[in-house]
């Protein structure tokens, strides 16, 4: 008697328990943030914790009126995109580059300055941006922050360039093409899915990034993820005010990798086609 398709029943209803579960652990925390920024601040930190609430837009209203939320919003926008795009500028060519010269020692010092705390570059940028006047300048955090871009957008690109077969890129050399020519209408064509990828991981860890936003910068700088700090004082909390903010600060990064997820998908099935 055959039991496959009891069997296969169970794994399959296995399987989406699995996910129900990992969906719940992953989302409890951000569920639990949104809920709190629509609660009086006394009932954030309420012990039992209340399940049954009344929604007020108090915690949003009390966050617009003590800062400039949307200047913020706008110097993290400019720095973000900056480091971002600085990544993509330097980290293609570059992945490019150890792609086809097969040589990665270079990459893995960029890996190895991501891996590394922050707190080890901090002091020297500190201390060369005092001396050149750039200290609260989005030049200094652009700079800073491609530190984490450039190798995010080096790793993720470099499977892809390797997954191109090596014989496109002679053809194209025997048809004359140069090194640059090659990169710029044959290779990133073909790796356009990973391109969003680095992208978005870039523009998430740029935007969330904290501790060079917060010494780097100054009032006229300051982003959002450095602005929300000044919620937590030394006597108390205003956690419902600084769950107003942690929520509109998760959005951008949302709502971005909901689109690039789409525009990932539709990429993916147009180059199988294609090829």
């Amino acid at each position: 008697m055959d039991h496959t398709p009891l069997s296969e029943s169970w794994i399959k209803r296995f399987n989406v328990v699995q996910l129900v579960l990992a969906g719940i652990l992953i989302m409890s925390p951000t569920a639990w943030m949104v809920l709190s920024s629509f609660k009086p601040s006394f009932e954030v930190t309420a012990y039992p914790p209340t399940l049954i609430l009344s929604p007020t837009v108090e915690n949003y209203s009390q966050l617009m009126k003590m800062t400039p939320f949307f200047s913020y919003a706008i110097n993290s926008m400019i720095v973000t995109l900056g480091s971002a795009g600085l990544g993509l500028l330097f980290g293609i060519p570059a992945a490019f580059a150890v792609s086809w010269t097969r040589i990665s020692w270079p990459a893995v010092l960029t890996l190895a300055a991501r891996m590394a705390p922050g707190t080890l570059f901090l002091l020297p940028w500190y201390v060369m941006f005092r001396e050149v006047g750039m200290i609260g300048s989005y030049t200094a955090l652009v700079l800073s922050h491609a530190v984490i871009t450039l190798p995010i957008v080096i790793w993720v690109l470099l499977p892809s360039f390797d997954n191109i077969p090596r014989s496109i890129f002679e053809a194209a050399q025997v048809d004359g093409c140069s090194i640059t020519r090659i990169l710029w209408k044959i290779a990133m064509p073909l790796v356009g899915s990973g391109i969003a990828v680095a992208a978005i991981l870039s523009f998430v860890f740029s935007w969330n990034y904290f501790l060079f936003a917060l010494v780097l910068s100054n009032g006229d700088s300051k982003t959002l993820i450095a602005a929300a700090f000044n919620f937590v004082g030394e006597g108390s909390t205003q956690w419902g005010a600084l769950m107003a903010a942690a929520t509109l600060i998760a959005l951008p990064p949302l709502m971005l990798a909901a689109i690039v997820q789409r525009w990932l998908v539709s990429g993916l099935t147009l180059g199988a086609v294609k090829g």
